[in-house]
């Protein structure tokens, strides 16, 4: 069964979807874009891997101690007991206790697209297709490295560049300056960014509400080709279709990550008691 959504699914936002959706997402945009490409070309999923290390510990900046002393009680005579507290700092050269309550090592993976074209047996990039995630919109996280320095190295190619962005959530990630695009194109919730690498100033953008359809984006290859247009909401109803988001997620009840604006949150709220009534 379909989303109830007519776009995208702001339910499919929360970390707990949003990874496998990503990389579903990259399988079908292949999927759809293989038969549409000439014959010299070809899509193909490529991968970032990195090493997350997540570390829990208890370190004392200071001790905390108590003194006992003998203080002589003016008053009945007799001798009282007094423990004050007492900060005594860790000298320098001192050896520090560490406990380390959990380490985590986990492999991350993320999935981009290509699209090569093949001459003569010579390879060469035509096009890379980024769909963002979150950790690429979260400034100081490798994901976020690691996509500007893929960013860059294509920008400065002879490659396209195509940037999918579903989330609303998080740091501006893609090529296009932030500033002119809300300026030119409007507010929008998501957009897309394609970049040419033969028209280094300019940028495609196609700004995306909510309440819409996701758009077709147009695909270019090399200037002697014409390009190909990419049906980003068939892709995203193949991945919806596929994946158990519908079975899963607990709409009308469940939360909305990041929330809605109380208007969006209103609309959202009839699209999914209007499925559940059906």
């Amino acid at each position: 069964m379909p989303s109830p959504f007519p776009g995208m699914d702001p339910y499919l936002e929360s970390p707990r979807w949003f990874h496998g959706f990503h990389n579903s997402l990259v399988t079908y945009l292949v999927e759809q874009l293989q038969p549409l490409l000439p014959e010299a070309y070809y899509a193909q999923t490529g991968q970032r891997v990195w090493l997350e290390v997540s570390e829990r510990y208890v370190e004392p900046d200071l001790n905390v101690m108590r003194e006992r002393r003998e203080i002589p009680y003016r008053g009945q005579g007799g001798v009282a007991l007094a423990e004050p507290e007492v900060e005594i700092e860790l000298a320098a050269g001192q050896p520090v206790l560490i406990t380390v309550e959990e380490v985590e090592h986990d492999h991350h993976f993320e999935t981009n697209l290509e699209i090569h074209g093949r001459w003569s047996g010579q390879d060469r990039l035509i096009a890379t297709i980024e769909v963002v995630s979150p950790f690429n919109k979260t400034p100081g996280h490798q994901g976020y490295d690691m996509c500007r320095d893929k960013q860059r190295e294509v920008l400065a190619g002879q490659a396209h560049l195509i940037e999918i962005d579903l989330l609303r959530a998080g740091t501006h990630i893609t090529a296009v300056p932030r500033d002119i695009a809300m300026e030119k194109a409007g507010p929008y919730d998501y957009h897309v960014s394609v970049h040419r690498f033969d028209q280094a100033k300019d940028y495609l953008v196609y700004p995306i509400r909510l309440e819409q359809r996701l758009p077709t984006i147009t695909v270019p290859l090399l200037p002697e080709d014409p390009a190909v247009l990419v049906d980003l909401q068939a892709a995203f109803n193949r991945t919806y279709d596929a994946g158990p988001y519908r079975k899963a997620i607990w709409y009308g009840k469940g939360p909305i990550e990041p929330p809605l604006r109380p208007e969006q949150a209103a609309w959202a709220a009839t699209k999914v008691t209007a499925v559940s009534a059906s």
